[in-house]
């Protein structure tokens, strides 16, 4: 259950960043809003995070967000890295709930705010 909602996180996640306009990552709701990319660098870390925890050497950074194109990779990139070791027979240090209650749905509720951002930036999904 865990890896198919790693899935559903990818495939929603795709969607919610495919064919928007480059000025979208800078979009700001408000003044004191993160803007698209700043939600998806975090996102990034969310899931480095959750990695990290599942390896049982849990550690958390802040990274600054990088160009729009890099963050979509980095999104992709690790969210890979998370499937290939819940797939692999590598132990999970940490319980299914534990990650899906912590990061993974985390990562969910900012993956929809992203597409929600897209109708109030005008570039509906």
């Amino acid at each position: 259950m865990l890896r198919h909602t790693v899935a559903t996180l990818a495939y929603r996640g795709a969607k919610a960043v495919r064919d928007a306009p480059e000025s979208f990552a800078s979009f700001r709701a408000s003044e004191t809003t993160r803007t698209p990319a700043q939600i998806l660098t975090h996102v990034g870390d969310l899931l480095d995070w959750a990695l990290s925890i599942a390896k049982g050497k849990e550690t958390w950074h802040n990274s600054k967000a990088k160009p729009w194109k890099q963050e979509i990779k980095r999104f992709h990139q690790t969210l890979s890295r998370l499937d290939r070791y819940l797939a692999s027979d590598s132990e999970l240090s940490a319980s299914c709930e534990r990650m899906f209650q912590g990061p993974i749905a985390d990562a969910l509720t900012h993956v929809g705010q992203i597409a929600m951002l897209r109708r109030i930036a005008g570039a509906p999904i």
